[in-house]
């Protein structure tokens, strides 16, 4: 991935197609809608899918008066994947953006995540997002879960289709979401991408505000749901199996009481809990919390950490007996590499003429 310096090969600015999957999105689609109204640079076209909304979204958004042409299609059932590689197939334009309902995109948002491709050589603009945050809970939260612009690592950052853009072409290629998976279907996307050699840049200006989780029970179902996506698709395997090993110790260090090993883990403890509470420290004083405020705010930093750690090994499990059932094995032949978009899988013993799903 790159930044937006040293352009080369510059072209004019190509057409841009808006879509967007949305189900029962009524409390916050007013919202939605007004961001993409008032953007400085308006899209060409608005793709939405719906999913088969209940809550009167559909007919909100077929009395909308959008600033493009508009185009509504109502598939009931549909998946977020489903949805979003069928408005990705009816977009006509150069590019294709792709946002999330419920957000709230800034006023500049697709100017600057669609600016960088006046360069060729971009093939994919990665755009970021901002917690929109009400009390001590959801600013202790998204302290804890979610990082700053200033953290993100270029080359491995990989963005969310909350904030997005991507050449057609790449589309037209065949490079799809899983529509096996019903979650982090934005992530193995993302490393489809990478690995047929698409060429990502960072567009950290390019801003949506959402909404973080309200509830301990909502946050809970969010990241076991995470975690259960990782076992279904085969992300992160190192990473979760480090975080049983470490709670196995925690908790041998814990039933054992001595006093230098507790030491120890608090102090480990610390390290674990001091990213978030800078990052905290930092956007409460940036918003202009009271320091009392922030100090309560930092009590809730180690049970969302634990909670989220929680949710991940109960629900990683779970996805891996899922992709037990339904590929028969959970090793490196039935993971993101090895399953097409479809969700059939591609073996090296396949036929001359066949290729694997993610290369080009």
């Amino acid at each position: 991935m790159e930044t937006q310096n040293g352009w080369a090969r510059l072209t004019k600015r190509p057409s841009v197609s808006l879509i967007a999957t949305v189900k029962n999105e009524r409390p916050t689609l007013d919202a939605w809608l007004a961001g993409i109204e008032n953007q400085s640079q308006p899209p060409d076209e608005i793709v939405i899918v719906d999913g088969g909304s209940l809550d009167g979204t559909w007919e909100t958004l077929s009395q909308w008066r959008a600033p493009c042409d508009l185009v509504l299609l109502r598939v009931a059932g549909a998946s977020i994947s489903f949805g979003r590689n069928l408005a990705m197939s009816k977009a006509s334009s150069d590019v294709i953006a792709i946002t999330d309902a419920g957000t709230v995109a800034d006023t500049n948002w697709l100017e600057k995540l669609t600016g960088p491709f006046v360069n060729a050589a971009v093939d994919v603009s990665a755009g970021f997002f901002r917690p929109a945050v009400a009390g001590a809970w959801q600013r202790s939260l998204a302290a804890t879960t979610l990082p700053d612009s200033d953290e993100i690592q270029v080359a491995t950052f990989l963005p969310s289709s909350r904030s997005v853009a991507i050449r057609s072409s790449w589309v037209q290629r065949g490079f799809e979401y899983p529509e096996w998976l019903d979650y982090c279907e934005d992530l193995v996307w993302d490393l489809q991408l990478k690995r047929g050699g698409a060429r990502f840049v960072l567009s950290q200006d390019a801003v949506v505000d959402f909404a973080v989780r309200s509830d301990w029970l909502s946050f809970w179902r969010q990241y076991f749901r995470y975690a259960r996506g990782d076992g279904k698709s085969g992300l992160f395997a190192k990473r979760h199996a480090i975080r049983y090993i470490s709670y196995i110790i925690g908790g041998v260090v814990a039933v054992r009481a001595r006093k230098l090993e507790l030491a120890m883990g608090a102090v480990l403890g610390c390290a674990y809990v001091y990213k978030p509470v800078v990052r905290l420290s930092r956007r409460d004083r940036l918003a202009g919390v009271r320091s009392l405020e922030t100090l309560g705010a930092f009590l809730l930093i180690p049970a969302h950490l634990l909670i989220g750690d929680v949710a991940k090994m109960v629900g990683y499990p779970v996805g891996l007996v899922w992709r037990w059932k339904r590929f028969g094995a959970v090793g490196p032949w039935t993971s993101w590499r090895r399953i097409r978009p479809d969700g059939s899988i591609w073996h090296p013993r396949s036929t001359a003429a066949e290729t694997p799903p993610q290369e080009v």
